[in-house]
């Protein structure tokens, strides 16, 4: 079938072959520059997405937590309890050096018949005694 003459396609193939003179390949620096910069942006809209659900996340746990929680106790052996006091006799304890040079903090009106004050008293403490061993080494 014979092709007819169209106004239109002729226009057409002019715009073409004008295109094909005129088009030159891009180099490949700047398709790359291209590319980088597509990527910085990406990059950046996903960092500033990641701090915004950061953020709001924050922000809903402070508004839903009632108070702040207490601070944790360290993991340190506590004080020990004090050993129970013997039964007091009449008989008077030897007094050390330290007990006698120490200032009492309180003194008490109030004594009982025999003489003794009324508010338990705790004994000091004496550190423990070492024996050395007389063992000679080879």
């Amino acid at each position: 079938m014979p092709e007819s003459h169209d106004p239109l396609r002729s226009l057409f193939q002019e715009a073409a072959s004008t295109g094909r003179s005129r088009a030159h390949c891009v180099p490949v620096s700047a398709v790359t520059e291209r590319g980088d910069r597509a990527r910085r942006h990406r990059v950046a809209a996903l960092a500033a997405v990641a701090c915004l659900v950061f953020a709001g996340g924050t922000a809903a746990a402070v508004t839903l937590l009632p108070e702040r929680p207490h601070p944790s106790v360290p993991a340190t052996p506590g004080p020990s309890k004090p050993s129970p006091t013997p039964p007091r006799t009449g008989t008077p304890r030897p007094t050390s050096t330290a007990e006698s040079s120490a200032v009492p903090t309180s003194t008490s009106s109030r004594g009982t018949s025999d003489g003794t004050s009324a508010t338990p008293t705790q004994p000091p403490t004496q550190p423990p005694t070492t024996q050395l061993s007389s063992t000679r080494l080879p």
